[in-house]
């Protein structure tokens, strides 16, 4: 099985960062929580908040959206054309997406373009709370093993260094920067 980071990986740029700025857009209540965002951005920036806090204070904007599954299924309508040319001429039914973003996003945009494997950030939608870690560097291999114990990665791609825990285990390994796709070294 191939398995592939989304974010800049798949996707062309970052789905969260696209994802916020269009609540901002659609639903400018949401911004009502930009002071807190900037806040615990701040302190995150200050390494005094770890990483988890500060992305659960800048998804509590999703509180102040109606229908966010509505919300969620017309961005990821919008923004089919963010998915690489490169990546829809391999995909294949067995391919995996491991991400550090918001699962109930993920699912949307993969299932929409027919991948059924997906694991990412468990974030409640109504309230930005996390249930669990955030999917990132060691916990997505964790999270691998959990759904795959045998699992064996033919390929993997994704476009950063954090996730060479998921490269190590992998036959082959992939960085990806735009649309190339340099081999992990």
């Amino acid at each position: 099985m191939n398995v592939y980071d989304f974010d800049n990986t798949i996707y062309r740029g970052d789905s969260t960062f696209d994802f916020v700025l269009y609540c901002y857009r659609h639903y400018p209540k949401s911004m009502l929580n930009v002071p807190r965002t900037l806040w615990f951005g701040l302190l995150y920036a200050l390494h005094l908040k770890p990483k988890l806090v500060f992305k659960e204070n800048l998804y509590q904007m999703f509180r102040y959206i109606d229908h966010i599954e509505d919300l969620v299924d017309e961005f990821t309508y919008s923004h089919l054309d963010h998915i690489k040319g490169w990546y829809l001429q391999q995909q294949s039914p067995t391919d995996v997406v491991i991400s550090a973003s918001p699962e109930f996003l993920i699912q949307k945009f993969c299932k929409r373009i027919g991948i059924e494997n997906v694991m990412a950030s468990k974030v409640d939608p109504h309230t930005g709370h996390y249930d669990g870690l955030n999917c990132h560097g060691e916990e997505k291999v964790r999270r691998f093993y959990e759904v795959y114990p045998d699992g064996v990665i033919d390929e993997f791609y994704s476009d950063s260094k954090s996730d060479t825990p998921l490269a190590k285990i992998s036959k082959k390994a992939y960085l990806v920067k735009g649309n190339e796709r340099i081999l992990w070294k």
